[in-house]
């Protein structure tokens, strides 16, 4: 049985040509990049390369980059290090009630351990976050705003644009995590999103795990999360994994300015899965028409639980995911459903389904025909 993998959201593979520019550095370029002999001087060199090489696509300058070792390391820095380095200034913070778990338990975490209050915003049936929503909830000791530029489960797309205008008219400072979002939406510059701090990582983008970034627009510095060094100019502690920070490179020039998921392509193939899903009886589609990443659909289904579900696709060959990556094997009902009015047992019966360049037609169609049988079976043993 041949795999259809349906869950490029989750991760993608490594393209060659990110796998060949990282080989030299898990060989003969082995250097520490903070050693001043000859060794870690060209280590150093080569970082130094992959950070100019990212700020060109960026467009922004070399110093408002950090690598990090994921998005997740890069949201947490993005919003503790904000939160904390402006507590003298205002303690309230605002996300909203779809982003991703790296952004609402950071936020979470601050609200509970270090006195902050926090405000999480609503969303409608599509998972959008409205911008006069936060024009209500913006108070003067607001500090950071942080909202997703996609969403990883529905592939809503969020006005982050609008959003961080908005912030920046009221003097907040906003964060968005664009994890999702980079290589699937055409991209000029990193200042299209409005926003002061912009996560990203390489694995979403046939780049290597381990590996992602934090653009800060200067001269803002965070407070560190991790301690123990000068590295990345005193904001992240830590020798840089240089081998991945190469991959991120050469991914983040590849894949994002002509995106490496090729949106017309993609949303034919989405649009005709959203068809065979409707043919399926108790299966309701949970992404929106318009307005969401050209590869994702998510689809709940009436009597049955994601678990089953996905044990289902996998006996049928395919790979596709309950949500999150991060919160596989969990029996929690989705909170992306939840904040969309989803009712319990729906929320809790989710599949995602996120494709890649090099899904077909015939896969969705087979894709379809094994989600249709998975469910037939399912709601005949209840």
């Amino acid at each position: 049985m041949r795999t259809i993998y349906f869950d490029y959201n989750a991760t993608t593979p490594l393209d060659p040509a990110v796998r060949a520019a990282m080989l030299p550095f898990l060989g003969e370029v082995f250097g520490n990049p903070s050693s001043v002999h000859h060794v870690g001087r060209r280590a150093r060199a080569l970082l130094d390369d992959a950070r100019d090489r990212m700020a060109a696509v960026f467009r922004c300058k070399p110093a408002e980059v950090i690598f990090t070792s994921g998005g997740t390391e890069s949201v947490n820095l993005a919003i503790m290090g904000t939160a904390r380095l402006l507590r003298d200034r205002g303690r309230h913070l605002i996300t909203s009630a779809v982003e991703h778990h790296a952004v609402l338990h950071a936020c979470e975490y601050l609200a509970r351990k270090e006195g902050f209050e926090l405000t999480v915003l609503p969303c409608d049936a599509e998972g959008r976050v409205h911008v006069d929503s936060l024009r209500r909830a913006l108070r003067n000791d607001t500090v950071l705003v942080s909202i997703q530029a996609a969403n990883n489960e529905t592939g809503t797309i969020q006005p982050v644009a609008e959003l961080g205008s908005l912030c920046r008219e009221r003097g907040v400072l906003f964060h968005t995590d664009a994890v999702q979002w980079l290589g699937k939406e055409p991209f000029a510059h990193i200042h299209r999103f409005n926003a002061d701090l912009v996560s990203v990582c390489g694995h979403k983008i046939h780049g290597p795990k381990g590996a992602g970034a934090l653009f800060v627009r200067s001269p803002l510095h965070p407070e560190p999360i991790l301690f123990g060094g000068a590295h990345e100019n005193e904001r992240r502690a830590g020798t840089e994994n240089v081998a991945a920070i190469a991959g991120l490179a050469e991914a983040i020039e590849r894949f994002i300015r002509e995106p490496v998921f090729p949106r017309d392509h993609l949303l034919g193939l989405t649009r005709l899965l959203l068809e065979e899903v409707t043919r399926i009886e108790g299966a309701h589609a949970r992404s929106p028409v318009e307005g969401r990443l050209a590869n994702t659909v998510a689809v709940t289904v009436e009597q049955a639980d994601s678990i089953a579900l996905l044990a289902g696709l996998d006996l049928e060959g395919i790979c596709a995911s309950s949500g999150s990556a991060c919160s596989a094997g969990s029996l929690e009902p989705s909170h992306v459903m939840k904040a969309m009015d989803v009712p319990d047992q729906e929320a809790n019966a989710l599949v995602r389904f996120s494709l890649g360049r090099d899904s077909t037609v015939e896969e969705v169609r087979r894709v379809g025909a094994g989600l249709g049988k998975v469910v037939r079976r399912i709601q005949l043993s209840r």
